[in-house]
């Protein structure tokens, strides 16, 4: 059984945060096994001393293979460094034939091996990176993926044992790392779900065999006579939630299904009735507007903590965790500094905790926003 170890400061000094992360770590892993695997987030206040970080990390643990992005902000256990300098790294024993590290340089599916999942980095820059994340599930035998886009706002930094700026990397796991990993939205519909009908690239024309403009206005309530200026900013306070032809829809009366996809809207054309989505469409999507909602928020993060730690505690219990949550969630969005990932570490207990805000998540094949990725390691 896999034994995880975790660490975190902020400091303006590189040197002064890492040599707290030592510390902490030297006293958890004095009756451990030695670490294979290890994650590192780092905070985009550090990006110009990454590569120096990454030196130090191995050349400190030279057996242990690194994984982790460069985010707005990062977090480990109740503490979320946002917008703020941060260190946030995690340590596991985990069989080294039971994980590959991968990257754009050492492609996955090379050497043989059969990986169950994988946690997932990228540049949101990526040409095709929907297309390359579905590739990505397609070499897993479950077909699942967890993880996150690097939201640095100066180098999309991404650490695969060296650091590479763009692309996508990773670690793949096999069956004998068995992880449970769960999905929460930050949206709540504020109508019903619609269909398609026609869709031209990111133009949206119609839905239910009504002008897609005159949907929107009905279940956001706004009367015909708006002025433009007012509408536009309605529209854009507003995102659509998108469920492709084929996944799963069902959810509660009021909540979205994990498969839901959250997009802005970009435009409007009144006069032909066209909103303008931040997706390429197909007839047949389910569509529902929505807006983000904190408290909604809130109660659908604890009960997928809930979720994942019954069926950890069934399991034998968690040994570690990674929580990516969107970078728009962070800070003020859940009331307080530090509330998202207090939420998770009350809930899901005395687990060593981790993680990243990012510039959108990966789950399954799908990259989303608006949403928080939990994943635990039993």
């Amino acid at each position: 059984m896999s034994q995880f170890s975790f660490a975190h400061a902020g400091n303006t000094d590189w040197q002064a945060a890492l040599g707290a992360c030592w510390s902490q770590l030297r006293t958890q892993l004095e009756d451990k096994p030695p670490p294979t695997l290890g994650w590192c987030y780092l905070s985009d206040r550090y990006t110009g001393a990454a590569g120096n970080i990454m030196e130090a990390l191995k050349a400190g643990l030279p057996a242990v293979r690194w994984v982790g992005t460069i985010g707005v902000g990062v977090a480990a256990d109740d503490v979320e460094y946002f917008d703020e300098p941060g260190i946030a790294l995690m340590l596991a024993d985990i069989p080294p034939d039971g994980f590959r590290v991968f990257s754009d340089i050492a492609p996955l599916g090379t050497d043989g091996f059969e990986p169950f999942t994988a946690l997932v980095h990228a540049d949101g820059g990526t040409p095709d990176l929907p297309e390359r994340i579905k590739t990505l599930a397609g070499q897993t035998l479950t077909g699942y993926l967890f993880g996150g886009l690097s939201s640095a706002r100066n180098q999309p930094l991404l650490f695969a044992d060296d650091v590479m700026l763009g692309g996508v990397s990773g670690v793949a796991f096999g069956p004998q790392v068995p992880v449970l990993s769960r999905v929460t939205q930050g949206c709540q519909p504020i109508g019903p779900k619609r269909a398609i009908g026609r869709a031209e690239g990111n133009y949206l024309v119609t839905l239910d065999g009504e002008r897609a403009l005159d949907c929107a206005m009905e279940d956001l309530g706004l009367p015909a006579d708006i002025p433009d200026h007012q509408l536009r900013l309605e529209l854009g306070q507003t995102l659509a939630g998108l469920v492709a032809p084929g996944e799963d829809s069902s959810a509660a009366p009021g909540r979205f299904g994990t498969d839901t996809q959250v997009r802005h809207l970009l435009g409007v054309g009144r006069k032909a009735g066209v909103l303008v989505v931040a997706e390429q469409l197909e007839a047949g999507t389910k569509l529902a507007f929505c807006k983000r909602n904190a408290e909604a928020a809130r109660h659908d993060l604890l009960r997928i903590v809930s979720e994942v730690k019954a069926q950890a505690d069934a399991a034998g219990g968690a040994r570690g965790a990674l929580y990516v949550s969107c970078s728009g969630r962070g800070g003020p969005h859940f009331g307080a500094p530090s509330a998202e990932f207090r939420m998770v570490r009350e809930a899901l207990g005395p687990v060593p905790l981790v993680g990243f805000f990012a510039g959108g998540e990966i789950a399954r094949h799908h990259l989303y926003g608006y949403t928080g990725v939990l994943t635990v390691f039993t």
